[in-house]
């Protein structure tokens, strides 16, 4: 591993990752950089575990959808258990996959009919946040060394203070967003029906609870039934 150029070419990647406008292109660029970085990398992907399904976040190769599919679906395999984990180890390695694993023995004939040789995963966390695992695949067995899993786990580091950034501006631009509509919305019943600021907001609040909806979401078609008329 040329450690010097692997690290110049972490912090392009985190400049990179630095300029990309929304949580999804961070997490396709990451995938997309494992591939390109990692040696021996042929394929990768995010996979993230909620209420007990596993969810593709993003992937760079044919076999990481297939792969989190079935994991899914069996409930069981590497990934899986890495995305869902809250505490104690925070990657793995199976140095070849080819051969049987009791841990997972649906999910390792899957994975060789896949053409998987070999995989490591490592998770994106930030001590507030957990985004669920990076996983790399490789087609032939012995590719992820300790040197190749210690250049994964740096690429992870920097992922996710990227990612933690860009949720950051996701939710504040959000939040503006929601407020914006609001305010469009409490302003066409102010002016509709001469309400004060206080009564229209509670109509909109109202209208939230009793239909339950997201009081944006009340606002927004408020502000599209105005922009028909």
């Amino acid at each position: 591993m040329q450690w010097q150029r692997f690290a110049e070419q972490m912090a392009a990647l985190a400049r990179d990752l630095l300029e990309k406008k929304t949580v999804q292109e961070t997490l396709d660029a990451i995938s997309a950089a494992a591939v390109d970085l990692i040696e021996g990398c042929d394929a990768a992907g995010i996979l993230a575990v909620r209420k007990g399904k596993a969810i593709t976040l993003a992937s760079c190769g044919d076999m990481v959808g297939a792969s989190d599919r079935i994991q899914g679906e069996l409930g069981e395999g590497p990934c899986y258990d890495l995305a869902r984990r809250k505490d104690g180890e925070r990657t793995y390695r199976i140095e070849d996959m080819t051969r049987p694993r009791p841990d997972w023995p649906a999910y390792a004939k899957a994975a060789r009919e896949l053409g998987i040789g070999s995989m490591t995963g490592i998770l994106l966390y930030t001590d507030n946040e957990d985004f669920g695992a990076l996983n790399l695949y490789a087609r032939r067995p012995g590719t992820f060394t300790e040197d190749i899993e210690t250049a994964a786990w740096m690429l992870a580091s920097h992922a996710a203070v990227a990612l933690a950034s860009a949720r950051t501006i996701d939710q504040l631009e959000h939040a503006m967003e929601t407020r914006h509509a609001i305010g469009e919305a409490m302003g066409i019943l102010m002016e509709r029906h001469r309400m004060s600021e206080d009564d229209a907001f509670n109509v909109l609040r109202r209208l939230s609870q009793h239909h339950n909806i997201k009081l944006r979401d009340v606002a927004q078609t408020f502000r599209a039934e105005h922009d028909r008329r």
